[in-house]
C-alpha cells in the first residue's frame, strides 16, 4: 500500500539534566526547533498532539501548549498510553489528516523527571503504579515489576544476567558515537553485572536513565511531503497491541502484545523482517528488549538474550538496535522517551546521522511500549513511499 503520511520535521532538545527549564519549556523549545527544521512558520501548524508531563502535570496539555505557541490549530490532541504514546499518535495523526482534520500537525512532548521533581515525588509515582488491592500494598515500584519479568524469561528460556547486560552494552556503543547522549563512557558486560542491585536480577546499568528533554516531530501527507526541505520520512505501517494495565493480570510475563502491534505493522506495509535496516526497541529496562524483539519476530521465543549476546544489535551488527543510545543511555524522561528513537530514525533514513549513521538506511521498525509492558505500538518507517 501507499504511505499516506510523512515525516518532515524532526527535532531534539538538549537532553539530560537541563536545569532552569520547567517541562513546558523544553516541550516548546522543541516545537520550535521541529518547525526550523521543517522550514515552516508556526501559522502553517493545524494540528497539535502533546503528551501530558509527569514532573508538570497540565490538564488540558495540548491547549496550554497551543496557548503558548499562540497557535490555534483546529485539531487540539492530548494523548497518553504511557511509553507507547509516541508512536500511536502517529495513526491518529493519519487519520486525521485523511479525514482532512488537519494538513500539518505538530506532535511534541517532553518533561523534567531529573531536575523538576525531588527523589520523594520520583519515588511516590514509582510506587502507584500497582493495583492498589493486589500490588502496592506489597511495597513494589516499578524497577521490581521488570525485575519480575526478567526472573520469568530467565527460569523458562534460561537467560543469564550476562544477556540482561549486553543489551546495556549494546545501547552504550551506540551512544559512544552520539555527541548528544546523556551516558558516553563505553562500559563491558562485567562493568553491567557488577553495579549496584536494583531488584534482583536488575542491576543499575540494567535500567534506564532519569532525564529532562523534548522532542518534537512534524507530518504531512504523503503527497505535500516532497515540498519540504528534506528528505521525507513516510509511515508505511502501524499497529497497536494491549494486553493489561496491572502486571498481576498479565497472562503471560515473557510474551507481550508486541506480538498484535508488529504483525499488524508488517502487513500494512508490506515489508518483511529482512527488510529492515535498523530497529529501536524501548529499552527501560534490558529483560524488555529481548521480549520485544522476540515478539516482533527478530528471533524465536527464548533467543532474545542469544540474539543479543550475538552482536547482532551492536554498532555494525546485522540489525543495530537503538543507534542513539537508548533509555539506557541517551535519555528518557518519562512518556516522551520514545519521541527520540523516532527522530533518531528519521535522521537514519534522511542519511545525516553522522558518525553512528547506519549504511544505506532505507527501512526502520520502532517500537515503545507503556505500563508494564501493557500497552505496545510499532512503526515501519522508509523512505520509499510505497
Amino acid at each position: 500500500m501507499s504511505a499516506e503520511l510523512a515525516i518532515v520535521g524532526a527535532a531534539d532538545t538538549e537532553v539530560g539534566i537541563v536545569p532552569g527549564k520547567s517541562p513546558t519549556e523544553l516541550c516548546v523549545e522543541a516545537a520550535l526547533l521541529a518547525l526550523d527544521d521543517a522550514g515552516l512558520h508556526k501559522s502553517s501548524i493545524d494540528g497539535l498532539i502533546t503528551c501530558n508531563s509527569m514532573a508538570e502535570p497540565i490538564m488540558y496539555h495540548a491547549e496550554a501548549m497551543a496557548e503558548y505557541l499562540q497557535i490555534f490549530p483546529p485539531m487540539c490532541m492530548t494523548v497518553n498510553t504511557g511509553g507507547g504514546t509516541t508512536f500511536s499518535v502517529l495513526a491518529h495523526a493519519a487519520a486525521a489528516i485523511q479525514a482532512d482534520m488537519a494538513n500539518t500537525i505538530l506532535i511534541s512532548m517532553a518533561d523534567s523527571l531529573r531536575s523538576s521533581m525531588t527523589r520523594e515525588q520520583a519515588m511516590l509515582t514509582q510506587s502507584s503504579t500497582g493495583h492498589p488491592q493486589y500490588e502496592q500494598i506489597y511495597g513494589p515500584t516499578v524497577p521490581a515489576y521488570y525485575a519480575l519479568i526478567a526472573t520469568a524469561h530467565m527460569a523458562e528460556f534460561g537467560t543469564t544476567a550476562e544477556d540482561l547486560a549486553e543489551v546495556a552494552v549494546s545501547g552504550r556503543l551506540h551512544a559512544v558515537r552520539n555527541p548528544t547522549a546523556q551516558m558516553r563512557e563505553a562500559i563491558s558486560v562485567g562493568d553491567v553485572v557488577s553495579s549496584r542491585l536494583i531488584a534482583d536480577p536488575l542491576h543499575l546499568l540494567d535500567c534506564s536513565l532519569v532525564s529532562d528533554g523534548g522532542s518534537a516531530i512534524i507530518v504531512t501527507s504523503a503527497e505535500r511531503a516532497k515540498d519540504f526541505p528534506h528528505k521525507p520520512v513516510y509511515l508505511l505501517g502501524s499497529g497497536e497491541g494491549h494486553s493489561h494495565e496491572h502486571i498481576s493480570q498479565a497472562a503471560d510475563l515473557t510474551t507481550s502484545a508486541a506480538l498484535n502491534s508488529g504483525q499488524t505493522a508488517f502487513k500494512q506495509s508490506g515489508r518483511s523482517h529482512k527488510d529492515i535496516d535498523f530497529a529501536q526497541i524501548y529499552d527501560c529496562f534490558t529483560p524488555t528488549v529481548l521480549i520485544q524483539l522476540e515478539d516482533l519476530g527478530f528471533c524465536a521465543k527464548g533467543e532474545g538474550g542469544a540474539f543479543v549476546s550475538s552482536g547482532a544489535t551492536r554498532p555494525g551488527g546485522d540489525l543495530p538496535v537503538n543507534t542513539h543510545g537508548g533509555m539506557l543511555s541517551h535519555c528518557h524522561p518519562g512518556n516522551p522517551g520514545a519521541m527520540f528513537a523516532l527522530t533518531e530514525a528519521v535522521w537514519q533514513l534522511r542519511g545525516t546521522a553522522d558518525a553512528r549513521q547506519v549504511s544505506n538506511a532505507q527501512t526502520a521498525l520502532v517500537h515503545a511500549q507503556g505500563g508494564i509492558m501493557s500497552s505496545h505500538a510499532t512503526l515501519i518507517l522508509g523512505v520509499d513511499d510505497v
